[in-house]
């Protein structure tokens, strides 16, 4: 068996343990019409904005110049109309359990690094009933930057005391993906949010999945250590 000792999955959390990201984008394009604002749609924050904290997907569609506090009164009556809109709709991805069990077993340590607040972070493991799986959860509050810089997910293998490069992450949003890139360590793209051939211009995709149900922890650590340290953006 491979030596798990000093490796660590992180996982973002909406598109990844749940697919939910829809639920999201309808909420922005609810608030968003409010003001006014024309040509958003579910799809186009998806592609451009999927990942970001609330303040840096404001300062893009809305206003460049928003205040952090304004930004925060906003995100989280955004964050209100969500949990409304996906009440009894959050469930896990298919395999995510099992493949949660078998990375513990191997002693694969486990993280979360999200661009979530913590009362959706809350709501989420809470209603999957996972959150004692992880030993470190990572939001943006906790970092200065958020998604595509790499604080999130560098803090969280901080956290769990495993090197950037022993580290996987698990994204479904490209500025996730290249947050991960950013951080030094290799990553599966979940197709939940994005077509499989969106993730092609990073070269730290290990593998691209549409659900955890064949997916192996050790097939994946096999993956890791035949790559070659990657180069960081």
């Amino acid at each position: 068996m491979l030596n798990d000792k000093r490796h660590a999955f992180i996982f973002d959390m909406d598109g990844v343990l749940t697919d939910n990201m829809r639920f999201h984008a309808d909420s922005w394009v609810e608030l968003f019409s409010d003001f006014g604002l024309q040509g958003l749609d579910a799809e186009r924050y998806l592609v451009e904005t999927a990942g970001m904290k609330g303040l840096d997907v404001l300062r893009y569609f809305l206003d460049p110049q928003i205040s952090e506090t304004e930004a925060e009164r906003l995100t989280e009556l955004k964050d209100f109309l969500y949990r409304v809109m996906s009440r009894d709709r959050i469930k896990p991805i298919p395999g995510l359990g099992q493949f949660l069990d078998a990375a513990e077993k191997r002693g694969v340590k486990l993280g979360i690094g999200t661009g979530a607040g913590p009362k959706n972070i809350d709501y989420v493991l809470d209603i999957l009933k996972i959150t004692e799986k992880f030993q470190a959860i990572v939001n943006p509050s906790q970092v200065r930057h958020g998604k595509p810089q790499p604080d999130i997910f560098l803090r969280a293998a901080e956290l769990l005391e495993v090197p950037p490069s022993a580290c996987i992450v698990f994204e479904d949003a490209l500025p996730g993906v290249e947050a991960a890139q950013k951080a030094g360590m290799h990553c599966v793209a979940v197709t939940t949010t994005n077509r499989a051939d969106a993730f092609s211009r990073f070269d730290n995709v290990l593998q691209v999945i549409d659900d955890f149900t064949l997916l192996c922890p050790d097939d994946l650590l096999k993956k890791l250590n035949e790559k070659q340290p990657m180069t960081l953006l």
